[in-house]
């Protein structure tokens, strides 16, 4: 089954679980949660991005890390956060210090790629509690098919139908793809 929600499609989330037994009842000791079924195997996301995350050079997330330039407060925080990033996560890819806007990013911010799942966790979780006053949009980078036109709505998609925000959202200029 395949859903179509505005110009969208999604596959059924539970494709390839379409003949599987029903879910049990039972909760756990705490009252709440679900007991789940065993599964002999992990899921691959543990692992590997799913398709059409980017497991190339270009990595599956970007994480655009957003300071207000006019804010002496904001810009120290963010160059010294930037300066630790680059110190306890040497393995991520970790770009320019913006002091000005760039691009669709309407406010100065820097940029780092995240290339697997255990960095995924480990870099957003640590970054959930040392981002400060700091707002983080973390967004897929995907490889589809298309032609030109529509790998600039795949990116337009990217930054806004799938993106996750940390802190208050920054309205992104759209138009620039």
């Amino acid at each position: 089954m395949v859903y179509t929600v505005g110009k969208y499609t999604y596959p059924s989330p539970l494709e390839g679980y379409e003949n599987a037994p029903p879910l049990p009842d039972e909760k756990n000791d705490d009252g709440k949660s679900y007991k789940n079924p065993v599964n002999e195997n992990q899921s691959k996301a543990y692992l590997e991005f799913p398709d059409p995350l980017d497991k190339g050079r270009r990595g599956g997330f970007d994480v655009h890390i957003y300071y207000f330039q006019n804010n002496g407060t904001q810009a120290q925080y963010a160059k010294e956060l930037w300066e630790r990033i680059r110190r306890e996560f040497p393995e991520l890819r970790i770009y320019r210090f913006w002091e000005i806007p760039i691009g669709p990013h309407p406010v100065a911010m820097f940029e780092v790629n995240i290339f697997t799942p255990a960095q995924f966790g480990a870099f957003i979780s640590w970054l959930a509690i040392y981002r400060g006053p700091l707002s983080a949009l973390i967004h897929p980078n995907t490889v589809e098919d298309g032609d030109e036109a529509s790998k600039i709505e795949t990116e337009r998609r990217n930054h806004s139908e799938r993106a996750i925000w940390m802190g208050e959202r920054i309205p992104l200029d759209l138009g620039r793809f």
